[in-house]
């Protein structure tokens, strides 16, 4: 079957010892990440000492989600490892963004690029990018192998897609920025513990991990409140936590 490993799990910035946005996905051998940001490739690295990813899909174009992306790509272009280009599934703007780093560069040179959002026949899995609100064109994305379904928001605000893209999913990992006055904004575009719980509730998921916690936050409390509002129990990201997938029987 397969397993996640979280890379990072802080929105915005890191924390001491911890990573921004990032999970690693392995499926009998098939390694996917699910977005990149600041400080998780070297994490990616420690789990996978030879960087041998199969695929990358990156929900946006925020450095907290994406930038280490541009760190792999130098790895595979000035390290000489040769082999097919990288299939990345992103919104376009993401490159758009990592070509401001280093505009001489092509980054088509290691990355096959098929745009978000979209579905498409990833290795084992067939890999479908929604798009949810955010300051960005941001892609929620579910991956699904068989009866077993994964799925991530990326940032987003509270929206009745969230309920499609977690449908049934075994782990529906969902971001709980709880940033100061964030349901008193006008324009949602990042969500709370308890809409997290909400949501995942809605779509019927099997379990839910809360992420992109903005640094200094109570995770303790934001589990505590998703838990409330999910009816179960909630996983918190941790830096190198692995969660195990699996087919749940759905008659109980």
């Amino acid at each position: 079957m397969g397993q996640v490993t979280v890379l990072g799990s802080c929105g915005a910035f890191p924390e001491p010892g911890r990573a921004c946005g990032g999970f690693a996905v392995d499926w009998d051998g098939y390694r996917l990440v699910l977005d990149l940001g600041y400080a998780t490739l070297p994490r990616l690295l420690a789990h996978w000492p030879d960087g041998a990813v199969d695929a990358v899909a990156i929900t946006h174009e925020h450095p907290d989600h994406c930038i280490d992306l541009h760190g792999l790509f130098r790895m595979r272009f000035y390290g000489g490892s040769g082999g097919p280009r990288l299939p990345l599934y992103c919104p376009p703007s993401v490159l758009d963004r990592l070509q401001g780093l280093e505009p001489d560069a092509d980054l088509t040179a290691v990355f096959d690029v098929h745009p978000l959002p979209g579905t498409y026949r990833v290795g084992p899995f067939e890999l479908t990018g929604m798009p949810l609100p955010h300051h960005v064109p941001n892609a929620g994305i579910r991956v699904r192998a068989g009866e077993i379904a994964l799925a991530y928001t990326g940032d987003t605000g509270p929206d009745p897609s969230l309920a499609e893209l977690g449908r049934d999913a075994d782990l529906f990992i969902v971001e709980a920025t709880d940033r100061d006055g964030e349901t008193r904004r006008r324009t949602r575009n990042l969500m709370t513990s308890t809409e997290a719980g909400y949501w995942a509730r809605r779509a019927d998921a099997r379990r839910l991990m809360l992420t992109h916690f903005w640094p200094g936050n109570d995770r303790a409390a934001a589990v505590a409140a998703a838990s409330a509002e999910f009816g179960q129990d909630v996983l918190a990201a941790e830096e190198d936590l692995v969660v195990r997938l699996r087919l749940w029987d759905r008659s109980r």
